[in-house]
């Protein structure tokens, strides 16, 4: 089992679903919780050099582009409607990230039974 594998779509289901609740809820504890899985995954993505890292990164980014501004303006207190567009910005990135991690994983699995 590859533990790195297991961390990153860990860290990447955890921010899915933290910003899923934050987008139900609207508690800005799952906001910031969404913030720190997100960037947590962002970094476990960054030593990666799998078929696609590139693509998998990006989204990472994405979503992180999104999640801290949105974290940003629900502190001071302006524009919640901003702070939910931008989460749901996010979650579409992760939902994005998560459809790549199963494509990556069934072309892995391909490959193995290919050799």
């Amino acid at each position: 089992m590859d533990w790195g594998k297991v961390g990153t779509a860990f860290f990447v289901m955890m921010s899915l679903t933290t910003t899923v609740g934050f987008v139900y809820d609207g508690d800005p504890y799952e906001l910031l919780a969404s913030v720190i899985f997100n960037l947590v995954a962002t970094l476990l993505k960054l030593g990666s050099k799998k078929t696609l890292s590139a693509e998998l990164l990006a989204t990472s980014l994405a979503a992180d582009l999104h999640l801290i501004p949105a974290l940003i303006f629900y502190q001071i207190g302006s524009r919640f409607s901003l702070v939910e567009a931008l989460a749901w910005g996010a979650l579409v990135a992760n939902i994005f990230s998560v459809v790549l991690l199963i494509v990556e994983t069934v072309m892995e699995a391909r490959e193995e039974e290919w050799w």
